[in-house]
């Protein structure tokens, strides 16, 4: 069974030794570390709650916005998450969109959109595979176009041909015979 070395666990109200295997850090809002970057493989950048911003927003890094966004999100290459906190209020463009707060604009993405439960889009969705999950609120119109020229898995592109009549459907009311 693992037990845990006590030498590590410090104590309350006792300082931690100089030399010793753990050392305690002051909390910071900087950047995270080299190390905790590489063991992601991805930059995030975090937006808090309290920043509200107004204007363009572009950016070539992953972004998590838990504050207010007012204006144009252009994220083209990059995953846009929206935090259960964040407000926007804006068109955004980015390569796969997570929602677990507002969003009120239209929303163009290269991958893919998630509506996860709790999260709101009103605005129009473009993009090749939406998922909306059971509890989230979605008011708009969905776009699921491929990029052209590309068939879905195991199908061949079908021959362009004209469009099928529309079939017409009579309603027939009933009535009343007279006796």
């Amino acid at each position: 069974m693992w037990k845990r070395d006590e030498a590590v666990k410090p104590t309350s109200g006792q300082s931690t030794p100089p030399g010793s295997a753990f050392q305690s850090q002051p909390a910071s809002t900087s950047a995270p570390s080299p190390e905790a970057r590489q063991q992601s493989g991805r930059d995030v950048v975090n937006i808090g709650k309290s920043v509200v911003i107004k204007g363009e927003l572009n950016g070539s890094e992953d972004l998590t916005i838990e504050g207010q966004v007012e204006g144009k999100i252009e994220l083209k290459d990059h995953v846009l998450t929206i935090g259960a906190n964040g407000k926007i209020k804006a068109h955004v463009f980015a390569k796969s969109l997570i929602v677990l707060g507002e969003v009120n604009g239209n929303v163009t993405a290269s991958e893919k959109v998630e509506i996860r439960d709790g999260g709101s889009v009103d605005g129009d969705i473009i993009s090749p595979r939406v998922a909306i999950a059971e509890g989230a609120h979605f008011r708009g119109s969905v776009d699921m176009q491929r990029k052209s020229g590309q068939p879905v898995q195991g199908q061949q592109p079908r021959p362009a041909t004209q469009p099928a009549p529309q079939a017409q459907t009579a309603v027939q009311i009933a009535q009343p015979v007279a006796r």
